[in-house]
């Protein structure tokens, strides 16, 4: 039968085509494999531990249904502690392993959070800092072993016929319609806000992405999995797998996932664009390491690449270019990769065209989606077939989903996997979900030959010139983070006469072209005082303002010497950037560009 609730999902793959290696995790440096039989029966026993431990369904209600928090990186305790919760009837709120503790203090009171789980010390050793203050907190388990904690798997139960009649009764109670899970999103400002999703919302979801992945997701399949399990993004794709029958491999940390992609061989992954631009970045810098013709040829299969187009046949010289270009150089980006990857699907923030071409090119098909946490989350993707994609959109719009543009560009949403609202808060839900069901996702797009949806920025993020005339940031961020010497950039400029910006250099790249031009320098801070590299910047900006209409060309800008990241608190989980907090940080550098001019 086709699965109803998420935890059905794995039953369907024991069903249907059991894995020997369902999950997989570095354990003592060795892969350690858990089949789907094992998987089984560990969520059965997590589910009947946790019921004698008085957890589940309560009365029902959403207020009545116990909380269960977890704070961990991927593995497959994550997603054996996720089904265990579900079939009791409680809910899952994951929270991200970087949340600083004001806000973990936050989540874990508001949604009245019985139990804890966590992965390591460092995690275990910040819940336990502010259990004081959290009263509803009755335990905190960990993942790792560690001396002075209890053990999650101290809850494993085989259960006697009581129990298994009893959990047999907890999955039977459950309706899809109901409350599944409580993602709170950190956002760009403010405390962060509960949605709830219910099993119909995230399952309908699963669904309609799977036949969207059919070409390239099967039984025999791996995945590698780094993106955080806290996003829905990379849950949702977790369950596409359960359901297709993909192998779950999980990466060690960030800084491993090139090493376990040669040592996986997955056939597919997720990530964010920040991540794929690293990758990106990466293989340049190898290039430059090149001499002679070697060199010369890595960077002619590069502007090969640049020139790709989807769906277009550039005629026969293109072509065989394009080919020799494969043969010799791409073919080793594909091996760096593990050798037999076909997709890699990209969403939460806008991909960078040129990294859609050249990595398309060689034959890693990008498929980037949009969505939101509310939506559960995929609104739309760009298919793997050539015909369903175009570069600088987010794909067409994925079955049982609507879409429509407001009269100011907003993209409002209505479909099964819209959520139920905004946990306690009623008020929030009224300001997103209109009347007619239209949720309403703050994104501005357009449609692109009909049917191909393109995000141009966020609503809230456009601003207004004192001049009056409105600057939308994004487009002009991601087209100027095209130059290899800027990592990061945020502009600024609501009620100025201009725009301006805040730059974070890569500060590898900068270095190398600084003493390349003979710059003295008493330390790396220091280069970017130089006059020399000031106007370095300058040009760059300049030849990037092309691009754009005057009132939305940088005008000025100020170098930062610090790298944004999430535990300086400048990014959400998602790397997307917090502009308040960044406008707060770096009030004085914003002071400094309008000090001559405003």
């Amino acid at each position: 039968m086709t699965p109803t609730r998420l935890f059905d999902c794995l039953h369907w793959q024991l069903q249907k085509f059991p894995q020997e290696d369902m999950f997989a995790a570095k354990e003592d440096g060795i892969w350690r494999k858990y089949s789907t039989a094992e998987i089984e029966q560990l969520v059965n026993n997590l589910s009947m531990g946790l019921m004698r431990a008085g957890i589940g369904y309560q009365d029902g209600t959403i207020e009545g249904r116990d909380k269960i928090a977890i704070l961990s990186n991927n593995r497959p305790e994550w997603v054996i502690l996720d089904l265990a919760v579900q079939q009791t009837g409680a809910v899952l709120t994951p929270i991200y392993p970087t949340i600083n503790v004001n806000e973990l203090e936050f989540i874990l009171n508001d949604a009245a959070v019985k139990l804890v789980f966590v992965s390591d010390q460092e995690l275990y050793s910040k819940v336990q800092s502010i259990r004081s203050k959290t009263p509803s907190v009755q335990a905190i388990y960990t993942f790792n072993p560690i001396q002075e904690a209890l053990h999650w798997k101290e809850l494993l139960h085989n259960g006697n016929d009581e129990d298994h009649n009893s959990l047999k009764a907890s999955k039977a109670r459950i309706n899809p319609k109901e409350l599944a899970t409580i993602l709170y999103t950190s956002g760009t400002t403010g405390f962060p806000k509960g949605v709830m999703l219910s099993h119909h919302n995230i399952l309908d979801n699963i669904m309609n992405v799977e036949e969207v992945l059919v070409p390239i997701c099967g039984p025999q399949d791996k995945s590698l999995s780094f993106l955080p399990l806290n996003h829905i993004f990379e849950r949702v794709i977790t369950y596409v797998y359960m359901y297709r029958g993909v192998s779950v491999y999980y990466a060690e940390s960030l800084d491993t996932v090139g090493e376990n992609l040669r040592e996986v061989k997955p056939s597919l992954f997720s990530t964010v664009p920040r991540l794929l631009e690293k990758v990106y970045e990466r293989i340049i810098n190898k290039g430059k390491e090149l001499t002679g013709v070697k060199k010369k040829l890595f960077f002619w299969a590069v502007s090969v690449g640049n020139k790709y187009e989807v769906d277009k046949n550039q005629g026969i010289g293109y072509n065989l270019q394009l080919a020799i270009a494969n043969k010799l150089i791409f073919s080793k980006w594909r091996e760096a990769l593990g050798g037999n990857v076909r997709a890699i699907v990209t969403g939460a923030a806008a991909c960078q065209v040129r990294l859609l071409r050249v990595f398309t090119a060689a034959k890693l098909v990008v498929m980037e989606g949009y969505g939101l946490t509310e939506t559960s989350p995929v609104i739309s993707v760009n298919r793997y077939e050539a015909y369903g994609r175009r570069f600088g959109t987010v794909g067409n719009v994925i079955r049982n989903v609507e879409v429509k543009l407001a009269e100011d560009g907003e993209i409002c949403c209505k479909g099964s996997n819209v959520m139920m609202g905004y946990y306690k808060r009623p008020d929030l839900t009224a300001e997103c979900i209109d009347s007619e069901g239209w949720f309403h996702t703050g994104d501005i797009g357009v449609w692109q030959e009909g049917n191909f949806l393109k995000i141009t920025d966020r609503k809230k993020e456009i601003f207004k010139t004192s001049g009056g005339k409105y600057v939308a940031p994004q487009p002009i961020e991601n087209k100027m983070k095209e130059s290899a010497f800027i990592e990061q950039m945020m502009v600024v400029g609501a009620e100025r006469k201009f725009t301006a910006a805040l730059i974070v250099p890569t500060m590898g790249n900068l270095l190398s072209w600084s003493r390349k031009h003979g710059i003295v320098f008493a330390s790396p801070e220091k280069v970017l005082d130089h006059p020399k590299v000031i106007e370095h910047y300058k040009a760059i900006v300049e030849k990037y303002n092309q691009h754009f209409n005057p009132v939305e060309q940088v005008k000025k800008f100020e170098l930062i010497k610090a790298e944004w990241t999430i535990n300086g608190g400048e990014l959400t989980p998602t790397l997307k950037l917090k502009r308040k907090v960044i406008m707060e940080k770096y009030a004085d550098a914003i002071e400094r560009i309008y000090a001559e001019k405003d």
